[in-house]
């Protein structure tokens, strides 16, 4: 805790305060909860660097267990509002799980997965992996180098085992992407099986992000899709190898998302506007001057009350590189994005790629028209909110006007075929042609019945 104010700090506080007087805030003690991930990092800064604080907010951080507890918080009131997967806020507003109108006015970040695999598995693919003239791996490595490992198990009779971190996280869509990229079936959801692994090649399970590399030594996994620092650490203890990271599966993909309910927002809709501002302040910390500022917030983010994990595991990817192989470290200096590229803004299209996934392996058993996933795109993401909160901070010299997509509709231009593993294109208005051009995945009226795919 800082005991003095110098006067320039003095004169911006009382700034800000009046600004938060002005905004009559109708609930000021909150509480957020978060996962012990690296990307809760917005959340963590906004606090310590007193952004809440200058917004008139009393705000209490809280590591919750799992997604689901953290979940279940936010729907029951015990939580303001939390650090989220992006696919909870829309799987509970279109009542997949837990049925709740959750939304979102503030996107956390771009990036900042991986997929990691044993030594074991590492050792039976690195022979189906090209190399560069240095020897070393070329990436991004596609799952076709896992198929074979995989097909051996399954002549064994032996279950293909990984993990990732919830059903509706991004790490599932994306283990599952990068699966059926490479051949491999990751498995159907179903109304009446929701393992997700009917037909599955490769069968996903839920792990907790921090008992990832423990459940990986312990043989019960061959592998999972985390966040951070959870990959990293698998490195450090020399027990897997991360194959890819999501920006070389999905360059500058959409990850964690600010979650609250919309009774929240409609009963305290100056409050929400606050803490969008705050979140936004401490997004632009993390990234201006070329991310001079993550060593700091690195070791902010090791304290046992954020992360807890060492500040060197932290600082691997954090701070603008990655680790393969033990030695093999490599620049990937946007492997955590807080505020560039528009990060932080709640784009339609990032919503509508989410359910596309959840139609694609069955979560969303029935097809739907193009309109409706705009419609529920709509209804969960909120620009409206995010650029009231950036004009404010605009017009308070906090932020940059340039810094923010003013004119946007809602949707980014399609990502191209050379960002996305498989080559093939994402384009956020055209959802159903989406689904269509995806070689593995329900298309059109297909629906799971049983065991088999219909229609």
């Amino acid at each position: 805790m800082k005991t003095f104010l110098t006067g320039i700090a003095l004169s911006a506080i009382l700034t800000s305060a009046a600004s938060a007087e002005m905004l009559e805030l109708e609930k000021d003690e909150l509480t957020f909860g978060f996962i012990k991930l690296t990307d809760m990092a917005p959340l963590a800064v906004a606090y310590e660097n007193g952004y809440f604080l200058d917004e008139g907010l009393f705000v209490t951080l809280e590591a919750q267990a799992n997604w689901k507890v953290l979940l279940d918080g936010v729907i029951g009131g015990q939580l303001d509002g939390a650090h989220m997967l992006a696919g909870q806020p829309l799987a509970a507003t279109i009542g997949f799980g837990t049925e709740a109108h959750i939304i979102t006015p503030f996107s956390m970040d771009l990036n900042g997965n991986g997929i990691t695999v044993s030594n074991e598995i590492w050792d039976a693919m690195k022979p189906n992996v090209p190399l560069m003239e240095d020897g070393r791996p070329q990436h991004p490595i596609s799952a076709e180098a896992l198929a074979p490992v995989v097909e051996d198990y399954k002549a064994q009779g032996k279950p293909f085992n990984m993990g990732m971190v919830f059903p509706v996280s991004t790490h599932n869509y994306e283990i599952r992407y990068w699966l059926a990229a490479g051949g491999l079936h990751p498995g159907y959801y179903s109304p009446e099986n929701i393992t997700g692994q009917i037909a599955a090649d490769v069968l996903l399970s839920v792990t907790p992000p921090p008992q990832m590399p423990a459940t990986l030594e312990a043989g019960t996994i061959y592998g999972y899709s985390v966040g951070e620092p959870w990959n990293q650490q698998a490195v450090f203890k020399g027990i897997g190898v991360p194959v890819i990271t999501d920006y070389e599966l999905w360059k500058n993909n959409p990850e964690k998302v600010f979650g609250i309910t919309a009774e929240f927002a409609e009963q305290y809709p100056n409050t929400t506007i606050a803490i969008t501002k705050a979140l936004i302040r401490a997004a632009i910390w993390l990234d201006e001057n070329d991310n001079a500022n993550r060593m700091e917030a690195v070791e902010m983010l090791a304290r046992p009350e954020y992360v807890g994990a060492d500040a060197e595991v932290i600082a691997n990817s954090m701070t603008g590189t990655f680790e393969y192989e033990k030695g093999d470290v490599r620049e990937v200096p946007d492997f955590n994005v807080f505020f560039r590229y528009y990060a932080t803004y709640p784009f339609y299209s990032d919503a509508i790629w989410y359910l596309t996934q959840m139609r694609r392996w069955g979560q969303i058993a029935e097809a739907k028209p193009d309109e409706w996933y705009h419609e529920m795109a709509q209804k969960v993401y909120r620009p409206d909110i995010y650029l009231e909160a950036a004009r404010m901070l605009v017009d308070q010299d906090l932020a940059n006007e340039a810094d923010f997509p003013w004119d946007s509709d809602g949707y980014k231009a399609a990502t191209p075929a050379e960002d996305i593993i498989d080559g093939i294109p994402y384009d956020g208005r055209q959802p159903n042609a989406y689904l269509e051009s995806l070689p593995i995945g329900l298309k059109g009226e297909q629906v799971v019945v049983g065991s088999e795919v219909q229609g």
